[in-house]
């Protein structure tokens, strides 16, 4: 038996659960007189409600309410009592609050009936008149609007400028200027958001809710329906993707506990893949960049301005610019980030939040200037290598970059490009090589973690966290086994649920350096117990033993240097008569990471097809290398890797959330109109992880993984792009019809 498991490629803990269908999702919990709930969305973007007219839905027998901003439990005023963990400043929504529509498919009514199929027919039959006001969703013909948003009143802000980048820009040999185009795109995870929420005898409630965050919901009912936590209780074991939609407590939250309270009976509202459109989304962006170098190479003033949407109610902000003035050695930087208020719905953190936006854009221009002057893309970045975090001049804990581009790049055969494009043929089909960093922030937050050992060695460890898919029960199971040498199969992981210690969102890819230390603090508090326990036997060998001085490994403790002094962990348990040993702690960041620049880097290759007669494009190879600390499970890890990849490529070559001006509202919402990658799409893709030690992190070492795949790719299709036809392609995506112009 061997319990080393850090490192290793175990299978996921979950797995069987999942494939056997016996994992449950917020949908799929059942409760007795369990009604449906149904939307009615808005039709209009801007405007107010005249009149609800729910005499038809309601005379239908089963069908228990309809409610609306007419029809609706007492609701709190402030906005104060709407807010949550992941809120931008400004107003929230809030749900059938009043008659004023904000956005189009704003929820205006819910129609609560005993099934569901009832429940969705009678809300066809709700007739809603509106008064219309003039609404704008125009992103390009409003960007003279764009605004700085006021100091202490936003999120990300840009650095003040450095040096002077228009005098470096004036002097500088070679320069390139270029509009890159960024359009909004939705989440679409494969779970539709759902709230199931049971009213208990007791007069409490239990919540399954689609969400990242249980704390965030149960905080959310808690303020804005007047309850104590104790009263709530929310669960999310469970989750089908999110991406980030589910940061924030979508309304359907709100709809399904707002009907359960108010009739007594358990309520469930899933929304449709069409009402998964009329929230939160990744925002339309455009970003204007200039460059200049020498004709050496060497990089000497950039300059970055971005605009993003925000709603009207709320000033939502993305980490867009910010990249461009800490990636690469540059004496003078000048960022620029704008917000632009349109009538849609305010925007939400999605994969990479501005780091997948800003870095297609700054990244695509890297690899413009470097072909303007004349050097391969992959010796320009070494040429201008910083190996220091520029915005703020600090070190870095870590930077293993260099290693990332020397190891893909060999993998990919980056030695066969050829400099001028076009030169490569296979068949129809142009051939072409694109090059591009990727890097994201590695951060830790304040984590509660508790661990239980039972006298039959069986470990539980909780922790009030979430696994979106990322692989959070399969990781820390690991940890935790291989800090108290127990076999996997002894040791149980729960999270999800508000009444665990408390954990943040799972977002920011955190969640391991987080959660991870935290686990791994509670075990070494029941190891450190089970040492002095050990102790206290008579005759004990480890009696006045160090932590660092017993080895657990195969259920076993013994002494480092004389391993002969052993106990099995259930039998000292069972001689010193410990029932239960139990260890609850708070694991928090380190101040001295203050001191250091914290990141994790990747260097990807993409090979690209581009059919010469038809335009279309192919993705054909990817070798992405990956610096991101130490590796827990290289199996769980790839999959994060090639899911971000996997989504850089569909933001390259396909999504776009299509806004109709007209009617204000996405009118491609659907999967069978908003296209992303399937399997036809995706071919050959490498992960190499690059060895990586990182001693100012965490105390693991570890640094995240569920941004830093779609970093970095849709500049590499770019510029592959460029490579193999000569077009240089600045508007995301990258259809056809940009290529045949």
């Amino acid at each position: 038996m061997k319990t080393n498991y850090i490192g290793a490629a175990i299978n996921r803990v979950d797995g069987e659960l999942k494939v056997r269908g016996e994992a449950k999702y917020a949908a799929e919990y059942h409760a007795e007189d369990l009604c449906f709930g149904v939307v009615v969305s808005s039709t209009i973007a801007k405007g107010k409600i005249v009149s609800i007219d729910a005499s038809k839905a309601l005379q239908m027998e089963g069908v228990l309410q309809v409610f609306s901003h007419e029809h609706r439990t007492s609701l709190p005023w402030f906005d104060r009592s709407y807010k949550d963990e992941d809120q931008p400043p400004g107003s929230p929504f809030r749900p059938f609050y009043s008659a004023e529509i904000q956005f189009n498919m704003q929820p205006v009514a819910l129609v609560v009936a005993k099934s569901f199929e009832l429940a969705r027919y009678a809300a066809s039959l709700v007739e809603i008149t509106y008064k219309a006001d003039e609404f704008d969703v125009d992103f390009m013909a409003n960007e003279d609007k764009a605004f700085e948003a006021k100091k202490g009143k936003s999120g990300w802000k840009p650095p003040k400028p450095r040096g002077n980048a228009s005098k470096a820009l004036k002097k500088a040999d070679v320069v390139i200027e270029g509009a890159y185009f960024h359009p909004a795109e939705h989440h679409n995870p494969l779970e539709l958001h759902a709230s199931t929420v049971v009213v208990q005898q007791d007069g409490g409630y239990t919540v399954y809710d689609k969400t990242q965050g249980v704390f965030n919901s149960q905080q959310y009912i808690t303020n804005v329906f007047g309850l104590s936590k104790e009263e709530v209780h929310v669960k999310a074991p469970f989750i089908g993707g999110a991406f980030g939609s589910g940061l924030r407590p979508q309304y359907q939250l709100f709809m399904a506990f707002m009907a359960a309270k108010s009739l007594k009976r358990s309520v469930r509202v899933v929304l449709t893949r069409q009402q998964m459109f009329s929230f939160g989304h990744r925002p339309m962006t455009n970003q204007l960049i200039t460059l200049g170098a020498s004709i050496e190479g060497k990089l000497l003033g950039i300059k970055h301005q971005a605009i993003a949407e925000t709603s009207m109610f709320e000033n939502y902000t993305e980490n867009v610019v910010n990249w461009s003035g800490m990636l690469y050695d540059c004496p003078d930087v000048d960022l620029s980030y704008k917000l632009l208020k349109l009538d849609t719905y305010t925007p939400l953190d999605m994969r990479a939040p501005g780091g997948a936006t800003g870095v297609f854009a700054f990244e695509t221009a890297i690899d413009e200037l470097a072909c303007k002057v004349g050097i391969d893309p992959l010796e320009f970045r070494l040429l201008n290598y910083a190996n220091a975090e520029q915005n703020e001049k600090l070190p870095f804990s870590s930077k293993e970059l260099e290693a990332c581009y020397r190891l893909a790049a060999a993998k990919f055969g980056w030695d066969k490009r050829r400099s001028l494009p076009g030169q490569l043929r296979e068949g129809n089909n142009l051939v072409g090589y694109g090059l591009a960093t990727g890097v994201w922030e590695a951060q830790q937050q304040p984590v509660m973690a508790k661990a239980q050992l039972s006298p039959d060695g069986k470990l539980q460890v909780r922790c009030g966290t979430a696994d979106i898919g990322t692989g959070t029960y399969t990781v820390m199971t690991q940890i935790a086994a291989e800090t108290l040498g127990l076999p996997l199969e002894q040791v149980e992981f729960l999270l999800g649920d508000s009444d665990l210690p408390m954990a943040p969102l799972q977002g920011g890819s955190w969640t391991a350096s987080s959660v991870g230390p935290a686990v791994l603090a509670v075990c070494e508090g029941i190891k450190s117990t089970l040492i002095k326990e050990a102790g206290k036997l008579p005759k004990s060998g480890f009696k006045g033993a160090k932590d660092d001085e017993v080895v657990f490994s195969d259920g076993m403790m013994s002494l480092k240097d004389n391993p002969a002094v052993a106990i099995s962990i259930t039998e000292l348990m069972k001689q010193r008569l410990l029932n239960v040993l139990e260890f609850e702690t708070a694991s928090v960041p380190n101040p001295k990471q203050s001191q250091f620049g914290k990141y994790t880097h990747s260097a990807v290759f993409v090979e690209v097809k581009v059919d010469a007669e038809l335009g279309s494009v192919q993705v054909s190879r990817v070798v992405v290398g990956v610096a991101a600390g130490r590796i827990l499970n290289p199996k769980t890890a790839r999959s994060q890797v090639l899911g971000g990849v996997v989504w850089g490529i569909s933001m390259a070559l396909e999504e776009d959330s299509v806004m109709d001006k007209q009617y204000g509202r996405f009118i491609n919402h659907d999967l069978a109109e908003y296209h992303v990658a399937v399997n036809a799409d995706v071919h050959d893709i490498d992960v190499i992880f690059v060895e990586e030690q990182d001693d100012v992190v965490n105390p693991l070492g570890v640094k995240g993984l569920g941004e830093i795949g779609i970093v970095g790719v849709p500049a590499a299709v770019s510029s592959a792009i460029f490579n193999a036809t000569g077009k240089r392609l600045r508007d995301l995506p990258f259809t056809l019809d940009k290529l045949l112009l």
